[in-house]
């Protein structure tokens, strides 16, 4: 199959489908919410995708990240995983699927922006200053922006911020629950990035804490946890079922 990367990712329906000219979308790039600079999107021919049957845009809108977020990304991976790191490169094994808590692309994204965590975030101030960001959000109608490097250390879920990459999908279980356009944007990305890389285990964000008795689960501080509920079973099984023919392990 043609790859075409994450920035400009298009992915059709199965081998069940008849053969397909390839589609053109356009997309929008840049701020989440904000109409920028549009390009093109070609997607692979419809013999040779993978199950999902979906068409799919990964948009680049890099969130803030410089010096400051840069050393004090640092301080908490030598605090938390490894004392005698001297950069904040990962090496990915896992995917670590989240939501967002809230309705807006728009307001993640900006949030993200931020170097530092805010105070009144106290369990998470106790264990750094630095914020909280995610590697990829996908957006209500299945757009996934591009927010850092996979490779880069990003804080998102205890324990596994050395070795995992991070999805954030706008929404939670109640309020905005998770879409059925959200479900075959991740489907895809988790197929391109286990493409990518050596990915072993996907896992909801809810089961990090039940990871712990994994040696990839590595940290230094033993009062250090926290019990998160998303994105909830019920999209992870959902999620796994469309993923199921990848040799990924869960809880």
């Amino acid at each position: 199959m043609r790859r075409l990367g994450l920035v400009a990712l298009a992915l059709i329906a199965c081998d069940a489908h008849p053969r397909a000219a390839p589609t053109v979308v356009t997309v929008a790039t840049g701020t989440p919410g904000t109409p920028g600079t549009s390009e093109i999107v070609a997607d692979a021919r419809a013999d040779a995708a993978p199950p999902d049957a979906a068409i799919l845009a990964s948009v680049d809108a890099p969130m803030a990240f410089g010096k400051e977020r840069e050393a004090l990304t640092l301080a908490y991976r030598r605090r938390h995983s490894d004392p005698t790191a001297t950069d904040v490169v990962i090496a990915p094994r896992i995917i670590v699927i989240h939501s967002t808590g809230g309705d807006s692309a728009r307001a993640t994204r900006a949030y993200f922006d931020n170097p530092r965590i805010e105070a009144a975030r106290t369990t998470l101030a106790r264990g750094g200053a630095v914020n909280v960001s995610a590697h990829f959000l996908v957006d209500r109608d299945g757009t996934i922006y591009r927010l850092q490097p996979a490779t880069r250390y990003a804080r998102h879920c205890i324990g596994l911020n050395h070795t995992a990459i991070g999805i954030e999908n706008v929404g939670d279980e109640t309020k905005a629950p998770l879409t059925p356009a959200q479900l075959t944007a991740d489907a895809a990305l988790v197929r391109e990035l286990a493409a990518q890389f050596p990915i072993t285990y996907l896992l909801g964000h809810y089961e990090v804490m039940q990871f712990r008795t994994n040696p990839m689960f590595v940290e230094r501080d033993a009062t250090y946890s926290n019990d998160k509920p998303d994105p909830g079973p019920a999209f992870m099984t959902a999620l796994r079922e469309r993923v199921a023919d990848l040799p990924l392990a869960g809880i």
